[in-house]
Formats: structure tokens, sequence, C-alpha cells
């Protein structure tokens, strides 16, 4: 199979390419990339994305605590890694150390191993029948949220991989619904669980986990109990297990949020999703949001940029864009940014939004387009056609935070990463590693 990335000199970059016009990148530490495409492109700090899982790891592993094995850190990379590109990122994990993967499904899981991920890789929401052959073949860890699902996983793991007929028994873990409502047995399930698994003779319960509903939520909000809840069903169901005889293996609990609030929940393994790309989740209170920020410090690792592509000086009383949403009051100076929602600048951002044009934030006016966005320059003095504008992201000493551009629309901050489209051209960028 052969490489879909071009690495240039100098620095490290990958680059996943797009047609049309040529663009010229330039990077603050001198070197340039040339790539023929619309001027819209990302730019994945991977020594960022490194240095966030050392300070989870570090920090979930606090010195002097007592414990016989250190934590372990499962990379959550489902939905293309956050918008950062799934392969490339776990890669980049892979090598800083990570012990686990987490995806959503088996092709997921594919993708990870054809581009030499070879560490475990955990199918979180299961599988649906008819994969577990290539599951066993590609070497992926299957979650179990519902029982019948057993003898699924034992009739093909009775025959072994394809190219492996006499194998070990094969891994699972077991998902437990704690409270959610959503995947997973629930507690009095455990029973019917373990008499099924007792005729599975091929199967081997790796890991109990269980996924919480609204850790990054306090009292004295109404949901501010339901962590503690869910905790409490979860370690029951662990002591009904065991009480049948069943070792868990490797317990985890704790998604980013109780990863930097909640330490009771740490267990054996942590799975930090948004955290990993640099920020964290909102909190109920929302001053805990700077609290955790500062217990945990991170670096955001995507920068989303596009050109100014057109400049337009508009009279009062004249509108902008579809619907004419926009009118201009005052002679205006309009930029035309090459992006829209078909690149992952959501359309809500509309009269709302900001991007980051020569260190000062220009308003997004008009409706959000497929392919260019209007933003009002009036303010800003000397922006030409070419001047980079930052959608979200680090530029220089200046930041727009990618989770100030997801709670200005009423979001969170993966949901706006994974609108990032695949005609995006990523650039991977190892400085600093």
């Amino acid at each position: 199979m052969g490489s879909r990335f071009a690495v240039p000199e100098r620095m490290s970059y990958t680059m996943l390419p797009c047609s049309s016009a040529g663009a010229d990148i330039s990077f603050s530490g001198g070197s340039a990339v040339k790539f023929v495409g619309r001027p819209v492109w990302a730019e994945i700090d991977l020594a960022a994305l490194a240095r966030n899982l050392r300070a989870i790891r570090r920090f979930v592993n606090p010195p002097g605590e007592k414990r016989k094995k250190l934590r372990k850190v499962l990379a959550i990379v489902k939905g293309n890694g956050y918008g950062h590109g799934a392969a490339p990122v776990a890669k980049a994990l892979e090598k800083a150390g990570a012990d686990w993967f987490g995806v959503t499904c088996s092709a997921e899981g594919m993708e990870l191993r054809e581009a030499g991920v070879t560490g475990p890789i955990l199918l979180l929401t299961g599988f649906w029948p008819g994969e577990e052959e290539r599951i066993l073949d590609h070497r992926l860890t299957p979650a179990i949220t519902r029982c019948e699902q057993l003898a699924l996983l034992e009739r093909v793991a009775a025959r072994g991989p394809a190219k492996k007929r006499s194998a070990p028994p094969v891994g699972f873990h077991l998902k437990i619904d704690s409270g959610m409502n959503r995947l997973g047995i629930s507690p009095e399930e455990i029973e019917s669980f373990a008499l099924q698994l007792a005729k599975c003779k091929h199967l081997r319960l790796q890991g109990v986990f269980t996924h919480f509903a609204s850790s990054e939520v306090f009292p004295p909000a109404l949901r501010g109990r339901q962590t503690a809840e869910q905790e409490k069903r979860f370690w029951a169901a662990l002591d009904r297990l065991r009480a049948r005889g069943i070792a868990p293996g490797i317990v985890h609990l704790a998604n980013s949020a109780a990863i930097a609030s909640r330490p009771g929940t740490w267990a054996d393994m942590v799975r930090p999703g948004v955290i990993l790309y640099g920020y964290h989740p909102g909190y109920d209170p929302p001053e805990l949001r700077a609290e955790m920020e500062a217990r945990l410090p991170l670096t955001p690792v995507m920068s989303l940029r596009a050109r100014v592509i057109g400049l337009r000086n508009v009279a009062p009383g004249q509108g902008v864009g579809y619907d004419a949403v926009f009118i201009a009051k005052r002679q205006t100076r309009i930029a035309v940014i090459s992006a829209g929602y078909g690149d992952g600048l959501p359309r809500s951002l509309g009269n709302r939004g900001q991007v980051l044009l020569h260190g000062r934030l220009a308003p997004i006016v008009g409706v959000v387009s497929m392919d260019v966005t209007m933003a009002d320059v009036t303010g800003i003095p000397g922006v030409s056609l070419g001047d980079v504008a930052t959608i979200y992201g680090r530029n220089g000493e200046h930041v727009l935070p990618a989770s100030a551009v997801a709670q200005a629309i009423g979001t969170v901050t993966s949901d706006l990463f994974c609108t990032l489209s695949q005609r995006v051209t990523r650039f991977y960028l190892r400085r600093g590693a």
C-alpha cells in the first residue's frame, strides 16, 4: 500500500494534497512549504500532542503514590483523531508512549493497523455481526456491550485468525452501563454475563469500563451528583463480577473531564480525548475550567488557517453575502477568506464569529458560504491579498482558542474539530518533539 504522504526537507511535515491553485506557506522557523491546492490548511503540531500525552501521564501518576504499576493511558483517536488525522496522530502518540488506542469501529482500527500502529486498539462501541473475523485478523480488541455478543465472538475465536489457526484466547473489554443509558450491560446482567462467559473457552476478559455522562458537572448543578452515582454502580458491578470468580483485568472510567477533576476515577487506565488535543472541556460551574487548566496545562495541537483571496470596499447600506444578512453601516473593508463550511468553518459563525488577522480579531460578517467566508477588516490596517487568517489556533504570540470558537456557537470543541473536512490540507509538524 503506497504512502499518501509527502515529507519536505528541513522541518518534518506530512501533507495530504488537494488540487487547484498553488500556495506558499511560511512558518516561523524560516522554512517554507509549497503545495498545490486551495489556500486553506491545518497545521497539526505533533510535538504539542506528545507533550500533552506526557503531561497527562505524569498527572495521573503523581510522585509518591504507592501503586505496583503505573496507570496506563488509552489515547482516544476516533473520529479521524478528532479531525486531526487518525493515522499520523496515532503513530505520533505511539512513539510518545501511548499504551492503548480507542476508536469507534473496526474500520477505524483497521486504518491504524494499515498505517503501522502496533499497540492495542479498543473498539469502544463494540461491533456489528459480521465484523468478528476482521477484528481478529487485525488484532483489534472489541468491547462487549450486550451479552449475546459473546457467542458471536466465541464462534470466530474458536476458529482462530485466518492466518493463524492456533491462537491464545481473544481478549475483550466489557462495558458496564452505570447510568448513562446508552451502551453497555447493566449491573443486573452481571450474573447472566458470567454464565455465558463460562461457555466461551476461546475468550478472555481483558478489561472492564464505563463512560461518564457528566463528569464535568459538579454540585450545586442538578447533574452534579450523577458521576458519583455512576461510580457507585460501577464499583458494585465489579464486586458482583469478582464474586463470580471473574477478574476484571484493566479497569477504566476516566474521560477527559474526570482525568483533570476526579482523581478517584483514575483506576488502572485513563481515556483522554479532547485534552490530548490541547483543550479542557467546559465545566459547571464555569470557573472550574480555569482551575483545571492551571492544574493540568495543555498546548493546542491544531491551527486552522486560510488566505485572503479577495478584498471589497462596501458602501453603507449594501449587503454582504447570501440574503444580505449583513448590511454595512459605514464604509466597510471586507476580506474574502478561502474557507467555508465545506472545509469545517461552521455556518453558524456568520455574524457572530471572528478570525485572527495581523494579530487582531476580525468579525465574520454575513452568511458563511460553503467555500468562502467574509470578515470585516475595516479596523485592521494593511490587510492584503494572500494574508493568512487563523480561524482557530495559534498565530505567533496570538491565540484564538478553538474552545472559544465552539462556545460562541453553542457546541463543544470536539464537535468543531470533527467538522474539519478531508479537502483541507493537513501539515504535521514535528518541531521540538
